[in-house]
């Protein structure tokens, strides 16, 4: 792969592979169909899942564990060609081992037999219907019930095989396996009352379940953001099994930073005709947007320049004149925009006059990486499938009743610029939609529906916002520098990633730490320092490995012996030494556990000191031999990953100065590898640069009321003030905090995953979560520096309450020199008691207790 993938979506493509292997075996040994979906919300990036899933699917993959299906067809079928034509480029995008020639585009011309091996072949709804020139009205149930005709039926325009037949004969090579992949599964599926009257879900359950004499497609996954429908027509499939389906966490999803965090909402504060006042100011948030990327790209040195997009969103039949006024006032608001950055989608595909301007024609596809493009006129021909991650301000001429076309829109245009989040700067990890003739309830429904993901979900999005009329907040000048250092100096805490393999962690940080040039020729010194690794563990489990290694050399097996004048038969062992092939087996085996990179250069480590081998290719096998005896001792890889743990740690600490020296982007490099973990893992803190929050609070009558705002916050408007909602026992805790001596200011700590927020690691039913301390406190000491004190209102009714605590106390013994206090606050009947975690004997206390009420009541807690 071209990308590194993150955590959820390895996760994912690992399990996807444990599916298709189980699918393609029960497929050959018993003729078993089955069917899967992966489901991720929108721009968790599933093609590039696909992308991973499809090298190891036809070239196998070490990582993984998978051996390659040689006999490997895939169909990808969606009901657009434009979205098979992104998802191709997509692919090859991704992938370093997929072909431009392994991705075939189906195109009407095509004539095959059957399909080869190693392809994915792009088919869209149009080209099996029944005008296709594929088919040509060939129906294959009609076909198979004239199958007793005396005289064959001739294909469609003389050809010899229609796409119906290519897939059958596909089907039916015992060399080979076909598996369908569904893009957007959810769409065109159809209820079973809808079918008769929907062609394309027609198609697409001819391909599931198989017509006339086409049998059903053995192995099927459904890709998409929701698969209900696609669920709901496998099961009524006949002989196919259900595998479990594959669903990505999304608040996993919003934590990678691949999507915008914050979704700004525009509405006017009257009723009225107010399309003119919101595009212009539209413009003025996209020309804000264009000076942010272009001084973002300035200081960080990166070269290649954001350039944002502003998407008009018209009605289906909408008015020329209306669209030309628009225009009109984005040119008086930005002059320096010209016209040759106008283009629109519209389904005809021509030129468009909208009042005094002529617009070009672009396709949805093209649109991203055409950067000349800076305005887009949209109808509802983008709200599916269409990704453009630059697109960051919309203004919708949508009526309120079109607010399903609004959110599918918004849903497209989540995804961040550059894959990854900005520190600490939310107007570049944010998207502003712009709705002139929406009222207030309708904005809510469209928000509430942006928070599941805005493709009729039911999971909220953790972590991502919908403000309706913020406000941005920058630092407060008047906060000393020195507690900025002091803040970047806190520790945070990184989710564990599962699987995660050490020694590839050791040989991703060299790679990055050469190719910064902070340490050169890392990759060679860490696999040097491996070797010595491998060495002193062949010394210490020397007997271990003998053992094994006479395994690995000897193949063992049972003779059969039968007389036939007596009728009895025995079994008797016999031993024979292993050939090149069985020890190669063994060596594969060896490296997929300790790591196939390592093995290759450990195994030439071996071969050349060996010096008693007859040829370099005996010392080779020698070398093979003695890895594939390692990996059968289950202490080597126990000892292999905790000393290229520590060796990581000891890099990752050495050159931590000069990593936070580095560009954003390598920063976050580095911050990948750190999460790659089986612990949790401690990350750096970026100082927060521009934050967008409500102002004002939505009442259940649909009225808005001011939020109260604060003074002292880290972050503030011009005014020196901060807009926060907060709940009684945090006003409490804030007011009493503020009085304390020596307080200088504050810092409201943010609930979602981002670079700026303090995360602290818990257990939960054995699973690692990240909790966020409500507020950070910086105070003046006598000696002239500042002390950190976390407080964190901290709720007793909740199951994770007692997991939070343990996880906070945890926290505050690793770090005890780092804070002055860690408090966690609870109303316990009429007061506010607290708990210090500092005090240790608070933290033994809190380490053996049954549930948090019981600590707030108890001596060990205290009146706040």
């Amino acid at each position: 792969m071209k990308f590194t993938l993150k955590d959820y979506q390895d996760e994912a493509v690992r399990d996807v592979l444990v599916n298709l292997r189980k699918a393609r075996k029960r497929w050959r040994e018993d003729g078993d169909k089955h069917a899967f979906s992966l489901t991720a919300t929108t721009g968790a990036g599933k093609t590039v899942m696909a992308a991973a899933a499809f090298e190891a699917l036809f070239h196998g993959d070490d990582n993984y564990e998978f051996e390659a299906d040689p006999g490997a067809v895939v169909i990808w079928f969606s009901d657009d060609p434009s979205l098979n034509e992104q998802t191709r480029f997509r692919l090859l995008e991704a992938s370093d081992r997929l072909e431009f020639t392994d991705l075939v585009v189906v195109q009407n011309t095509f004539n095959r037999e059957r399909f080869e091996p190693g392809k994915v072949y792009f088919l869209n709804t149009q080209k099996l219907g029944k005008k296709s020139l594929l088919v040509r009205g060939f129906d294959p149930e009609e076909a198979y019930a004239q199958s007793g005709e005396p005289f064959p039926e001739m294909r469609p325009d003389l050809r010899s095989h229609t796409i119906w037949d290519t897939i059958q004969n596909t089907i039916e090579d015992p060399s080979l396996t076909l598996y369908l992949a569904l893009d957007e599964a959810h769409r065109g599926m159809g209820n079973p009352s809808e079918a008769a009257k929907k062609d394309k879900s027609t198609i697409v359950k001819r391909l599931i379940n198989g017509t006339g004499s086409v049998p059903a497609i053995p192995v099927v996954l459904g890709i998409s953001a929701t698969v209900e429908r696609f669920n709901a027509s496998i099961v009524g499939a006949e002989g196919r099994s259900i595998l479990p389906n594959i669903v990505v966490d999304s608040a996993k999803v919003q934590e990678s930073g691949l999507l915008k965090d914050t979704i700004i909402l525009d509405i006017p504060d009257e009723v009225g005709q107010f399309d003119t006042v919101l595009v212009r100011r539209a413009t003025g948030k996209i020309k804000e947007s264009s000076d942010a990327w272009a001084d973002y790209t300035k200081q960080q040195n990166t070269g290649e320049v954001v350039k944002p997009l502003m998407v008009l969103q018209v009605p289906n039949t909408p008015d020329p004149n209306e669209i030309g006024r628009a225009l009109d006032t984005i040119f008086q608001q930005w002059p320096e925009l010209t016209h040759e950055a106008i283009a629109h989608v519209f389904g005809d595909h021509t030129n468009q006059t909208f009042g005094g301007h002529t617009v070009p024609y672009i396709s949805p596809e093209r649109v991203q990486d055409s950067s000349w493009v800076r305005v887009l006129i949209a109808k509802d021909a983008i709200s599916t499938g269409w990704d453009c991650p630059r697109a960051e301000v919309l203004v919708s001429f949508r009526p309120a009743k079109d607010r399903t076309h609004i959110t599918q829109l918004m849903g497209r245009m989540v995804r961040t610029p550059l894959a990854r989040r900005i520190p600490g700067n939310d107007r570049l990890n944010s998207v502003d939609c712009l709705l002139p003739f929406f009222d207030t309830k309708s904005v809510e429904a469209v928000a509430d529906s942006l928070m599941k993901g805005g493709d009729d979900g039911d999971t909220t999005l953790l972590g991502r916002r919908v403000l309706i009329n913020p406000k941005e907040m920058t630092p407060d000048p008047s906060v000393p520098e020195s507690v900025w250092e002091k803040f970047l100096l806190l520790p945070s805490q990184s989710l564990p990633q599962r699987g995660a393999n050490p020694v590839k962690r050791l040989t991703a940080l060299a790679h990055e730490l050469a190719w910064d040039g902070l340490l050169s020729g890392a990759g060679k010194i860490a696999h040097a320092e491996m070797h010595k690794v491998l060495d002193a563990i062949q010394t210490r489990y020397a007997k271990e490995i003998a053992i094994a290694r006479e395994t690995v050399l000897t193949v063992e097996g049972k003779s059969l012996t039968a007389v036939l004048k007596t009728k009895s038969k025995s079994f008797n062992d016999f031993w024979e030494d292993a050939d090149y092939v069985v020890i190669e087996d063994a060596y594969r085996r060896a490296a997929r556990i300790l790591s196939p990179d390592l093995s290759r250069t450990y195994a030439e480590y071996l071969a050349a000191n060996n010096t008693d081998a007859d040829s370099s290719e005996d010392a080779l096998m020698e070398a093979h031999a003695d890895i594939a005896a390692l990996g059968l001792v289950t202490n080597v890889k126990t000892c292999l990953d905790a000393d290229a743990d520590t060796l990581a740690k000891a890099w990752l600490e050495k050159f931590r100065v000069q990593i936070k020296g580095l560009s954003d982007e390598r920063q976050e490099a580095y911050r990948l590898i750190k999460g790659m973990s089986t612990e949790p893992g401690e990350i750096d803190l970026a100082k927060p640069k521009s934050w967008i929050v409500a102002t004002t609070a939505l009442e259940v009558n649909g009225s808005k009321t001011p939020l109260p705002t604060y003074k002292q916050h880290m972050l503030c408007d011009e005014n020196g003030m901060f807009p926060a909602e907060m709940n009684e026992w945090e006003i409490a805790v804030l007011e009493t905090e503020t009085k304390r001596q020596g307080f200088q200011t504050w810092y409201r700590n943010p609930a979602r995953s981002s670079q700026d927020s303090l995360g602290v690691a818990y257990t939960e039913n054995n699973q690692v979560k990240i909790v966020r301390p409500d507020f950070i406190f910086f105070s003046t000491q006598l000696d002239g520096t500042f002390a950190v004190d976390i407080v964190d209102p901290h709720g007793t009714q909740l199951s994770d309450a007692l997991p939070k605590l343990q996880g906070l106390a945890s926290y505050a013994e690793i770090h005890a020199t780092v804070y002055r206090r860690v408090d966690v606050v609870a109303k316990v009947g009429d007061k506010l008691r607290v708990l210090d975690l500092t005090d240790s004997a608070v933290r033994k206390e809190v380490a053996r207790a049954n549930d948090a009420k019981s600590l707030y009541e108890g001596t060990f807690a205290s009146d706040y």
